[in-house]
């Protein structure tokens, strides 16, 4: 049987095969089993209150059904019920902590399109589960529930102050920094951002255009936000804004334009805010941790400024346990979900896009001048589907054919072949000094690839 876990909480189409009422209710039971355990859970009893958690949501309709599904199975397990209601996910993230919550539990399919929907955890402290916890939840399924009686159910309360407590946080990472005389873009991609993210910035001082902030259910994503640049791009220059800010559905990544309407992704983003962060003496180690998705430019950059990069798998929990494991600071992804380990405990797309703004409020730069620190090396990727992934790290004829692309490249470009985590097909990423090279590469190891490990 399949894992029921992905790479980030359940998540597939609501009310298809897997994300249903049924589901959110034994799975918010299961995880009651496991998620009230621990040091925390002997300090919580010592002092005679119920397990409590977090529970919040991004717009789509169908979050509606789930997180009500969620709230019943952890009070029917003895769980005291926060709902905070539609926020961000790091929103969420922050709650557990800033309250010290058991766990909490987000519905949401992040950026993927309205049918989708989604469940996914926070651990005490506000941290993403390690798999081994995900696998010890999906076992509890099979597990009899936890089924108190009387008083010791648990009880649903509205989280009131949910907004006013993140939003007080954001700003309190500012350190008196302020945003005045910036005109700034939201796009908050008709999800979880718009009831907070253009109060954040104008409480900050900025001037403040939105778009993306009428959320009906069913618009989430749909040609807004940080997977859809183009509205953005388009007001950002028709109002003259300084910069524009995307966020995803969930408000957990961030991707930003310049004044020009460029593009500045997550690699950027990274690139500028650690040069600053080691500048002021904050960022730990001089490290900044990537995967290894990453551009060759944002290496290179760093490398000129003295900043070593430490590269993890692809997925931001892999950044979030390599900051941990390392005593890190700054890391994150291309796409956007990028950690600051001293203000959050997850990508953070608001918090991502006021540090952004407050770095070029600060240096007195354009972004279009911040972002010139890092040389985009031209990508090329090409999946190659219905191959041997067990052969992939064994195959001579393989082997052979990345040795010799990466000779061709020298130290101006890279080569990576790694095995999907979902499908049948190995993903091929060439970067060169340029894209007729990049893609002459790319090419030919898809050829060897297909040739050698078909199935």
């Amino acid at each position: 049987m399949a894992r029921l876990f992905g790479t980030d909480g359940v998540r597939g189409l609501a009310n298809g095969e897997v994300i249903t009422a049924h589901l959110a209710l034994e799975l918010s039971q299961a995880a009651a089993t496991v998620l009230t355990q621990g040091r925390h859970a002997e300090r919580r009893r010592a002092e005679g209150r119920r397990p409590r958690a977090v529970l919040a949501r991004d717009p789509r309709i169908s979050g509606e059904f789930i997180a009500a599904a969620v709230a019943s199975g952890l009070a029917s397990s003895g769980i005291d019920v926060l709902d905070a209601g539609v926020i961000p996910t790091p929103a969420a993230a922050f709650l557990v902590e800033d309250i010290g919550a058991d766990f909490g539990v987000v519905v949401s399919a992040s950026h993927n399109p309205a049918p989708d929907n989604g469940i996914k955890f926070f651990a005490f402290g506000g941290t993403k589960l390690p798999d081994e916890v995900e696998d010890r939840i999906e076992a509890a399924l099979e597990s009899p529930e936890l089924l108190p009686t009387g008083a010791d159910v648990g009880r649903i309360r509205r989280f009131a102050d949910a907004e006013d407590r993140y939003l007080v946080h954001l700003l309190g990472t500012l350190d008196g920094q302020r945003l005045d005389g910036l005109h700034v873009v939201i796009d908050c991609a008709n999800g979880a951002a718009a009831g907070i993210s253009p109060q954040l910035f104008a409480d900050a001082g900025a001037r403040v255009t939105v778009i993306g902030n009428d959320p009906d259910g069913l618009n989430i994503n749909d040609g807004v936000g940080s997977t859809h640049l183009g509205p953005l791009q388009r007001k950002v220059r028709e109002v003259g804004a300084d910069l524009g800010i995307a966020h995803d559905g969930d408000a957990d990544r961030c991707l930003a334009v310049d004044a020009d309407g460029n593009v500045v992704d997550g690699d950027r983003i990274m690139a500028i805010l650690a040069i600053a962060q080691k500048e002021r003496g904050q960022l730990a180690d001089d490290t900044l941790v990537a995967t290894v998705m990453s551009n060759l430019g944002l290496r290179r950059a760093m490398a000129a400024h003295g900043i070593r990069v430490l590269e993890t798998a692809v997925g931001d929990r892999y950044v979030l346990e390599a900051l941990a494991e390392h005593g890190l600071s700054l890391g994150g992804e291309q796409s956007g979900h990028i950690v600051f380990r001293r203000f959050s405990t997850t990508g953070d797309g608001l918090l991502t896009g006021l540090q952004l703004a407050a770095e070029v409020a600060h240096s007195g730069r354009s972004l279009a001048e911040l972002a010139t620190v890092m040389t985009e090396y031209p990508q090329v990727l090409v999946n190659v589907p219905d191959v041997d992934l067990a052969r992939l790290a064994s195959d001579a004829a393989v082997a052979a054919a990345v040795r010799d692309a990466e000779e061709r490249l020298g130290d101006t470009g890279r080569v990576l072949l790694r095995p999907s985590g979902t499908e049948p097909l190995v993903r091929v990423m060439v970067e060169a000094a340029d894209s007729a090279t990049a893609e002459a590469v790319a090419a030919e190891l898809a050829r060897v690839v297909r040739e050698n490990l078909a199935v």
